[in-house]
């Protein structure tokens, strides 16, 4: 059984690992944060034209991976924003580096200085100098912001590049250069210098990785995440886009109608046609004309202010302020219906009041309320028209689109980079190594058992949900597993050592009718393991001969003269020389063995014992009295017709015969019997069988020597 006591320790130290490893990376983020930070005090300090905010996002990106450095990047963004709150927008950038330099730390590009890192400064460059001018510009429009690039993008503006968007876009690649310039270099120095027992393990994420039957399982977590994430952005952008604009045309729509009722709280109605007549000459008309033009001046949010009287054949101008770009009507022109008009022709004819109207027409994308005069008669003698310029409120809707996404995409990318470590951490790597484990599980013999029953000690799975009841069921299962095994092992052990030793009985009986000194078996088994050995040692018949073979020929060796059991005592045990009718039957004896042992196969299950172990048996037992050149019996079989455990047993069954003393004869010299061996190479036995019997000659010798 496993020592639990082993495991506990290990699992404690494991997790006492983690921990560590987790306080280090914690340590790391604030470190990077600390980094930006001070680059961009010193900035401000010393008026550089650089940023320096991301020195920390490509240090601890080379530290430890994705996961700290796309946090530093996040919020060193965020705190950056309580000072100066448009910072928080360009969080998008400070994480898109981070996975930039983290991906090219993850490939070796960014750990040592080689041209290698031209493609990453070109990367971070175009993020910062591009993408933040495209920000820039969706927050700004066409003012080019107050970033440090403006006064390029000015000059590019009025001369090579006749388009806002492209001027600051170039404009802030060119002054984003040596930023990062700087930036990757001072993140090298720091990554060179950054205390090695301080620095986490990185954790690589291979975002986009695909399995090879299909998507892996951190692929489709981004792809969840990223599905969920996106769905309910676009949701919550589209809301608040409307939600934004219905707010921001009710706010212009009140402001228009508060001017409206202020310019129509300074009309007498009772002087409107007299104002319409005379103009200037009609009391009061002065004053009432610099009001409106004094409004219309202060407010960048007017477009047009007038007073018509709606009739019959158009618009009668009562007043009308002048704009910068075109002076108003004079008073009594009559201005002809325009078609955004006509559906509320009747109620403006009939002098209600009417909700705010959007048109887009010859004067432009405006926002128009009417405030309607009434006299005391509550007559409606004219209306007090404000017109609030569509494209400012279009352009403050724009900056809030950019806003909204430029902060949900760079929280999007946080949340993704964390969604997907954590999913690698407590689902992903526990099952894969899990998976791996299982994959590799090898119980061939003691030392692989043990070792697998460490690699999973070691794995160490604690993630306190489900998965970790797999791990430790897993586990439970595979120490049952490994010690049914060994118990098994053992009990098969036992069996075949009875077995052995019952057919070891059985042979030394067979023997002992032959008056047998009862040691032929013991040597003919070592002789034929010895000649395995060999055989194997010199490469001969290597197709056939390997340790799977010389067990079963070792084990099947005191089987082969099984057969003379069937034959009499009284030829058996004739101590003259046979008779030919005797001898005969004395050759019988390999069929009648043959027959025994396929006797036996019958009753066996197991083909591996059937085809391996009984098979060399039976064919030991049937032919090792055939000769090579195929004058032996009981077939007349020659060369490598015979099977090869026959024919090795053939040179063990000899030798063993003449070297072995019988009561009717004395053993013969080993030097004598070799010479026998030798001499009958290529007509009696295998050649190469005799061959690797020579080559062991001292092993030969040492069991001939413990015979007498």
């Amino acid at each position: 059984m496993i020592n639990d006591d082993r495991i506990q320790a290990a699992k404690r130290l494991k997790q006492s690992e983690d921990a560590y490893n987790d306080i280090k990376a914690i340590v790391l983020v604030i470190v990077g944060i600390l980094i930006n930070v001070a680059g961009g005090l010193v900035v401000k300090e010393f008026s550089l034209p650089f940023y320096l905010d991301c020195i920390g996002t490509i240090a601890v990106a080379l530290i430890g991976g994705f996961m700290p450095a796309v946090l530093v990047g996040f919020f060193t963004n965020l705190i950056s924003s309580l000072s100066y709150h448009p910072n928080i927008y360009y969080s998008v950038i400070n994480v898109l580096i981070a996975v930039l330099a983290a991906s090219f730390s993850q490939r070796g590009m960014l750990r040592k200085i080689t041209w290698k890192m031209i493609f990453p400064f070109i990367c971070f460059v175009l993020v910062g100098g591009g993408l933040g001018s495209a920000i820039t510009w969706g927050l700004s429009g066409d003012t080019m912001g107050e970033e440090l690039a403006s006064s390029l993008a000015l000059r590019l503006y009025e001369s090579n590049i006749p388009n806002a968007f492209w001027a600051q876009f170039v404009a802030g690649v060119i002054m984003d250069m040596p930023d990062k310039f700087i930036s990757m270099i001072m993140a090298f120095i720091i990554y060179k210098v950054y205390p090695k027992n301080l620095k986490p393990r990185r954790n690589k994420l291979d975002i986009a990785a695909l399995a090879k039957k299909g998507i892996s399982l951190s692929g489709k977590v981004v792809f969840c995440v990223t599905g969920i994430f996106l769905t309910a952005a676009t949701v919550v952008i589209f809301v608040s886009y409307k939600q934004f604009q219905d707010t921001l045309i009710q706010s212009e729509a009140e402001y228009a109608s508060d001017m409206a009722k202020y310019v129509a709280s300074q009309i007498d109605p009772e002087w409107v046609d007299s104002y319409i007549k005379a103009g200037p000459s009609a009391q009061g008309y002065y004053t009432i004309d610099k009001l409106m033009n004094t409004l219309l001046l202060s407010s960048d949010r007017i477009q047009y202010l007038y007073v018509y009287k709606i009739e019959e054949d158009g618009c009668h101008v009562v007043f009308d302020a002048d704009t910068p770009d075109l002076e108003g009507s004079e008073h009594g022109e009559i201005v002809p219906f325009d078609e955004t008009f006509m559906p509320y022709l009747d109620d403006l004819l009939a002098g209600k009041p009417i909700d705010p109207i959007i048109s887009d027409d010859s004067y432009g994308w405006l926002l128009s309320t009417y405030e309607p005069l009434y006299d005391k008669n509550g007559k409606c003698v004219c209306y007090v028209c404000v017109d609030i310029s569509m494209p400012n409120i279009a352009a403050t809707e724009r900056a809030f689109t950019f806003k909204t996404t430029a902060l949900l995409l760079g929280f999007f990318i946080t949340i993704l980079t964390l969604s997907v470590y954590l999913a690698k951490r407590f689902i992903i790597t526990p099952v894969n190594n899990l998976a791996k484990l299982a994959g590799e599980f090898a119980y061939t013999d003691d030392e692989a058992r043990k070792e697998t029953l460490e690699s999973i000690s070691e794995l160490e799975i604690k993630t306190g949900d489900e998965i970790e009841h797999l791990y430790d069921a897993m586990a439970k299962t595979t120490r049952d597993t490994v010690d049914y095994i060994n118990e098994s092992q053992r009990k098969n052990e036992a069996i075949s050592a009875f077995q052995s030793g019952m057919i070891n009985v059985m042979a030394d009986l067979v023997e002992s009718r032959d008056q047998s000194t009862g040691t032929h078996i013991k040597n003919t088994s070592a002789y034929v393991e010895i000649i395995c050995d060999q055989l194997i040692k010199d490469g001969v018949y290597s197709d056939v001969v390997d340790e799977k073979f010389k067990v079963n020929a070792v084990a099947s060796a005191p089987m082969h003269d099984i057969g003379k059991i069937k034959i009499s005592d009284t030829i058996l045990n004739k101590p003259g020389k046979f008779t030919p009718e005797e001898y005969e039957i004395m050759k019988t004896h390999s069929e009648e063995g043959a027959k025994i042992i396929a006797s036996v196969k019958k009753t066996v299950g197991s083909k591996e014992l059937k085809d391996d172990y009984l098979g060399e048996a039976e064919n030991m037992a049937h032919y090792h009295h055939e000769k090579w050149n195929g004058q032996g019996y009981p077939c007349g079989l020659k060369g490598e017709e015979i099977p090869l455990s026959a024919r090795i047993m053939a040179v063990a069954d000899v030798f063993d015969a003449l070297v072995a003393k019988r009561v009717y004869k004395p053993g013969m010299p080993f030097e004598k019997a070799m010479n026998i061996i030798k001499e009958s190479s290529g007509e009696h036995f295998d050649p190469k069988i005799v061959d690797a019997f020579v080559h062991a000659e001292d092993r030969i010798r040492e069991v001939t020597a413990a015979i007498h």
